[in-house]
């Protein structure tokens, strides 16, 4: 049993200076406290698996009492990657070590005497991220279920075996056979013409920017199961009308991000032709077709790897030489044809699926062909720390992603507001975000609230107007890019697919909470502080998020009460100065003795500007 005083915090630059990731080259200080003079080790493990033993120095004795800070140096000029570390403390002839939290979130550690987690620091080359990506507001958009566009309502060039719902307001479901396996898919005849002609009401949003769900051609409705890269699905359009469609986006100030599926194609493909619905010679149809060499069959041509098992999606080799070309590479490849067409950006679906050469490859070859293009991608975790079959990623180290998206926050946030955790264990898990992400990551991480992939957010928030209100203050003034997923904007609702991608609800939208996104939104695009500013998180009460932006002369604080019949009155140390209440407009505020006292009524949330 440990008797005596330890302690290292990694979130604090007294124990690690500097703060979270750093930048290659950068010499990190590492200090730790005993009680008593002990030999102090610091332990290392590189990425690429090498260990190293810094035998730490005094560095100080603490003044009135026994406590010693002990200090080793990390080099991190080696090499890009995580550097894992933990402490050795030999004392009174008994080994003990001291690494990170049971939860692995980083922050004042535990002693242990065996199995030691270790603490994590990132280490990156500089990534440059476009200003117009980390200063936007994206809009994501699935196509068939957001705007009609044609006159007189018809759905354009309806598929075989599929069938059109009556009415635009009908609920989504799927036609299954009695395996699970969806036999019709369902459309409801949205188009690219009809988002065309919503683009001011997009603007009217605040949104810089739209990210499409796929838009290729393909024989279902969300069109993950490409049939065709370098062609527009012909129920959404063609070439001419998504041309159009960037040039009037591009004069509002919008920029448009694609979705690529490129870890599987669809089985009815012009690549796999499984149906035979294409007259190109597939992968299904014969050992001699250009696209054999993509697919992996382990007996040709009905046993095949497919992405989780689904028989209609084929997984491709990404590293094929032949498929890297069509896809990258070649001057007509995929990204390029639909880049020099206007798209400056790209989502990878599923990146945990593509080899870190593959994006590396795709993002090298992106930013030479528009060098203030941006690559997101779908991570659901700790993007920094990701391991996916047994390879640990690169996504975040300078050559591969600029934004990955935020599910971590998104779940937090939701926990939080359902009382599932205290902002004590919220402020602890951000925190573990915000110190292990590149510095330009973080405020570049896609922030969602909700997605084609979960619960719509009111629903998620259990139908609670006020948290969503909440919610969207959070998004709108947090570090990061916000996300509003079509729809949610309008307050609709829905859990698991397909019921969270219903049809936008035109002319049935609830108007009070249209009404808060575009005011939030407006504070977010009127004070640059919310995109730029420093960030610091408190612990005030466990039922308030209360957080701190910093921005050349301005602070901006943000605090939000989850609970429902109980005020709260919070205090802020060290800080001065007369506050305005930008949310309600004429609530003002003064700090007393470098104290700001803010009273929260039930569910209230407050966004202080100073005056």
């Amino acid at each position: 049993m440990v008797n005596f005083y330890i302690q290292h915090n990694s979130q604090e630059t007294y124990f690690r200076n500097p703060f979270g990731a750093v930048r290659i080259g950068t010499e990190v200080e590492i200090s730790i406290e005993v009680e008593g003079e002990c030999e102090a080790l610091l332990e290392i493990v590189r990425f690429n698996g090498s260990t190293e033993t810094i035998n730490m120095f005094i560095d100080k004795r603490i003044e009135g009492s026994n406590i010693i800070v002990y200090k080793g140096l990390i080099d991190t000029s080696k090499e890009v990657g995580l550097i894992n570390y933990y402490f050795k403390i030999v004392k009174d002839n008994q080994v003990f070590y001291y690494g990170n939290n049971k939860n692995h979130l980083g922050g004042i550690g535990e002693i242990y005497v065996e199995n030691v987690p270790m603490y994590q620091l990132t280490v990156y080359e500089d990534n440059k991220i476009p200003s117009w990506y980390k200063d936007g507001i994206i809009y994501q958009i699935f196509v068939d279920r957001f705007f009609n566009g044609n006159e007189d309502g018809r759905v354009n060039n309806p598929k075989e075996n599929s069938f059109i719902y009556g009415s635009w307001y009908d609920e989504p479901l799927y036609i299954k056979d009695e395996e699970g396996k969806v036999i019709r898919w369902d459309f409801f005849g949205g188009n690219l013409l009809g988002v065309k002609k919503k683009l001011q009401y997009i603007k009217s949003l605040g949104v810089s920017i739209i990210y499409f769900n796929p838009i290729f051609e393909s024989s279902s409705c969300h069109k993950y199961d490409t049939g065709d890269y370098k062609k527009i699905d012909s129920m959404y359009g063609d070439e001419q009308i998504f041309k159009g469609l960037c040039k009037e986006a591009n004069k509002l100030g919008i920029k448009i991000i694609l979705d690529g599926v490129f870890s599987h194609t669809g089985a009815d493909s012009k690549y796999f032709n499984k149906y035979l619905k294409y007259k190109s010679l597939g992968a299904y149809n014969s050992k001699e077709s250009p696209y054999y060499s993509w697919y992996r069959f382990s007996e040709y041509p009905d046993k095949y790897d497919s992405w989780w098992g689904f028989e209609n999606q084929p997984n491709v080799d990404e590293l094929n030489q032949s498929y890297m070309k069509y896809v990258i590479t070649d001057y007509d490849s995929v990204i390029n044809k639909w880049m020099r067409l206007g798209v400056s950006g790209w989502r990878l679906d599923v990146a945990d699926e593509l080899p870190d050469e593959f994006i590396e490859c795709f993002k090298k070859k992106m930013r030479n062909i528009k060098p203030e293009s941006v690559l997101i991608g779908e991570v659901w975790e700790d993007a920094s720390n990701k391991i996916s079959y047994g390879n640990k990623r690169k996504y975040l180290f300078g050559d591969e992603l600029d934004s990955p998206t935020n599910y971590p926050l998104r779940d937090i946030l939701i926990s939080f507001f359902n009382k599932e955790l205290t902002s004590y264990d919220f402020r602890k898990k951000l925190m573990s975000l915000y110190e292990n992400y590149p510095k330009e990551v973080f405020y570049s991480t896609m922030n969602v609230l909700g997605t084609h992939d979960t619960k719509r957010i009111f629903t998620a928030l259990n139908e609670n107007l006020k948290l969503l209100q909440l919610a969207i203050i959070f998004q709108m003034t947090f570090p990061g890019v916000p996300l509003i997923y079509y729809g949610d904007e309008a307050g609709l609702t829905g859990g698991s697919d397909p019921m969270n991608r219903k049809t936008y609800p035109w002319g049935k939208e609830k108007l009070e909470i249209l009404t808060w996104y575009r005011r939030l939104t407006s504070i977010r695009n009127t004070h640059e502080i919310f995109t730029k500013g420093d960030f610091k998180i408190y612990n005030t009460d466990p039922e308030v998020i209360c957080f701190i932006r910093n921005y050349k002369d301005k602070i901006a604080l943000i605090a939000l009460n989850r609970c429902r019949d109980r005020s709260i009155l919070i205090e802020i140390g060290n800080i001065s100065g007369r506050y305005k209440d930008i949310l309600s407009k004429d609530a003002i505020y003064y700090s007393a003795n470098g104290t700001l006292k803010i009273e929260l009524k039930s569910y209230e949330g407050r966004v202080l500007l100073n005056m």
